[in-house]
């Protein structure tokens, strides 16, 4: 099972519109953050779209098209962003109704859902603490 990079995709992709805001430039082609993030542009314009849809990006269409923040870098936290992208919860349980006549079958349902709302609840809480401002202070500290 490979991990889910969505969340790392999508505040890279914000990061670098900030950042390129910041040095005097009003928009970002979703092809100059594609070759940063060594990916495809339809790629980042899908994530951007659901980033747009939750108020934290913004585009332009005609000439002179491009993406921007919609907000200041911070005033988004990674949980804004977390939540643009991962609408669904972080763990699911099985597909299929475990066997009810089995003890494992039976409890193994409730057993987890303790665990993971409380995973989710970690999650959210240090998701929170992080704004996109610090993404980019901690960027330009690593180069």
């Amino acid at each position: 099972m490979s991990a889910n990079s969505k969340l790392t995709v999508a505040a890279h992709a914000l990061a670098w519109i900030g950042l390129y805001q910041r040095r005097g430039h009003e928009v970002a082609t979703s092809e100059q953050i594609a070759a940063s993030v060594n990916t495809n542009p339809v790629v980042i314009r899908r994530l951007l779209a659901e980033l747009r849809k939750a108020g934290l990006a913004d585009s332009r269409r005609g000439v002179g098209a491009g993406w921007m923040l919609s907000r200041e870098p911070t005033a988004i936290t990674l949980l804004d962003v977390y939540e643009a992208v991962e609408p669904g919860p972080l763990f699911a349980l099985h597909r299929s109704t475990p066997n009810p006549e089995c003890v494992v079958g039976r409890g193994i349902g409730p057993a987890m859902t303790t665990v993971y709302d409380d995973v989710e609840t970690a999650l959210r809480k240090e998701l929170a603490k992080t704004t996109l401002e610090d993404v980019l202070r901690g960027v330009l500290n690593a180069t």
